[in-house]
């Protein structure tokens, strides 16, 4: 496809989040016009920010994307690298678990700052143009028409040759898409809540390690604590809503954090920690899974408006934005085009005149894309578990240890679950598959070496004992000659042993 022709292609962006503004870079590098509308106003003036604060933990898939569009080195500088997991027990003493190798950190970034750099990066291609304050109201994706509606409240129709639905979990875009015959949904609302709370620094540091993920693993509920730039660190309590019911007053959430995390107290501040409690309640988590993620050629679900992830594997930016870099290396495959591919078109133009074909681009995204963003739905889920209970154990360090050795000596053939979900681009699904492999492989070497050590130990001890069984068999002979000679039964050779 010629420059002139994508000059004319207009696409659409719903929702100015991290994933759409990454989105935006991205077709705007292809010539793409693209028109980004947001419902909220712009954050970098607006004097308070709406929507979730959770930190973000940037890790290998999401900086590969924020490389392509050659950001990758700006948001880098910004972020603060964490090279271990800190766990805090009961008594307050720290243990830590290192992620990979001494070269491999995941990034603690804040996701207003990042939202920030992202839009005004998108806004420095002349064929971008940002929409605040324009809320969605209709999708039509058979006509590629969506209406919209300003601060003027009049309701706007316009016609786009490609929707890009990044609306977040409750998304517009893909709601219209339910309608669909053939469109599969569904939700699920995790019982666990969570709430962010707030370690200011200490004497103008930080009043921690810096360099870590901390986490107070207590089995049915967590909390954990990412470091930010200006030396504080975010808090965030991750429970069973009924726990969170349970705290009414500030005696009671005082009593609660004392009793479950009391090296926090002292960090927080009784009087920060209670009024931060009840600052906001305890927000719902949800996981999202759909498919396909497109219609036609004319629309396409990428980050939670396609698949929304609860928080514990640190995957949903991440995850969001391989679904832009992966688009993006379809969009090379397939030439830019996005209604067919280029030597199918090329050769039903010659010999049959067709001009237009149903869209292969969008087709081949959601085959290749969907079965990753449900295995990663899927670890998400499993994450909580093994960091709120499993990291508990002392098994759980001795695997981990393990792993880490296993993979030392073999990079290529053992490779952690973590690192290959975090540190590569391992496809998700394909991880699972090999994690599972690697864990039977595991479970069969450690029941090999486990009975080898039995049968040696046995073997031993049956060969030392040997002699001593002999003397016994001996004794009765030794008793009938002692008898001949001396005329009595001596059991003197009893008393030996």
């Amino acid at each position: 496809m010629d420059s002139s022709d994508i000059q004319k292609k207009k696409i659409a962006v719903i929702g100015g989040g991290l994933v759409g503004m990454v989105n935006a870079c991205f077709l705007a590098k292809r010539n793409f016009q693209v028109d980004v509308y947001e419902a909220r106003e712009d954050i970098r003036v607006a004097k308070f920010a709406r929507g979730r604060s959770i930190n973000l933990a940037l890790s290998h898939r999401g900086r590969q994307a924020l490389k392509a569009i050659g950001l990758e080195d700006q948001i880098v500088s910004q972020g603060i690298p964490m090279r271990a997991r800190m766990l805090h027990s009961f008594s307050g003493k720290k243990s830590a678990v290192p992620y990979g190798t001494k070269s491999q950190y995941i990034l603690s970034i804040s996701r207003e700052n990042l939202n920030k750099d992202l839009l005004t990066a998108a806004e420095k291609y002349p064929n971008v143009k940002v929409y605040f304050g324009h809320r969605l109201l209709k999708c039509n994706p058979e006509e590629g028409m969506i209406t919209v509606i300003g601060s003027d409240g009049v309701p706007k129709d316009v016609t786009y040759d490609l929707i890009v639905g990044c609306d977040g979990a409750y998304s517009t875009v893909r709601s219209h898409l339910m309608r669909k015959p053939h469109f599969n949904y569904s939700q699920q609302y995790i019982p666990h809540g969570y709430m962010e709370l707030t370690i200011p620094p200490k004497n103008g540091e930080f009043a921690m390690e810096p360099n870590y993920l901390h986490i107070w693993p207590r089995n049915t509920f967590m909390m954990i604590a990412l470091p930010n730039k200006n030396k504080s660190f975010t808090c965030t309590l991750f429970m069973p809503f009924e726990d969170f019911e349970k705290l009414v007053t500030g005696r009671d959430v005082l009593d609660f954090f004392h009793k479950y995390f009391p090296d926090s107290v002292p960090l927080m501040g009784e009087q920060a920690l209670t009024q931060d409690f009840f600052l906001l309640p305890a927000q719902p988590m949800i996981s999202v899974k759909c498919s396909p993620f497109h219609f036609k050629s004319r629309c396409v679900l990428m980050g939670d408006a396609a698949h929304a992830i609860v928080p514990f594997f640190g995957q949903g930016m991440n995850a969001g934005f391989e679904d832009c870099l992966v688009f993006d290396e379809f969009m090379d495959k397939f030439n830019n085009d996005l209604k067919s591919g280029p030597f199918l078109k090329n050769v039903l133009e010659k010999l049959y005149h067709v001009t237009w074909l149903p869209g292969m681009c969008l087709p081949e995204f959601s085959r290749f894309r969907i079965p990753d963003t449900h295995a990663v739905l899927d670890l998400s889920m499993y994450n909580y578990i093994e960091m709120r209970a499993h990291v508990n154990s002392r098994w759980f360090i001795i695997q981990k240890n393990l792993e880490r050795f296993l993979h030392a000596v073999m990079p290529s053939t053992f490779i952690p679950l973590y690192t290959m979900v975090t540190f590569s681009r391992i496809r998700y699904h394909e991880a699972v598959l090999r994690w599972h492999w690697q864990k039977k492989v595991m479970k069969k070497g450690l029941f090999f070496f486990g009975t080898l050590i039995a049968i040696g130990s046995t073997y031993l001890l049956v060969r030392s004992m040997s002699l001593r069984s002999l003397d016994y068999l001996r004794r009765p002979w030794d008793w009938v000659t002692n008898f001949q000679n001396t005329g009595h039964v001596s059991l003197q050779p009893l008393w030996r042993l």
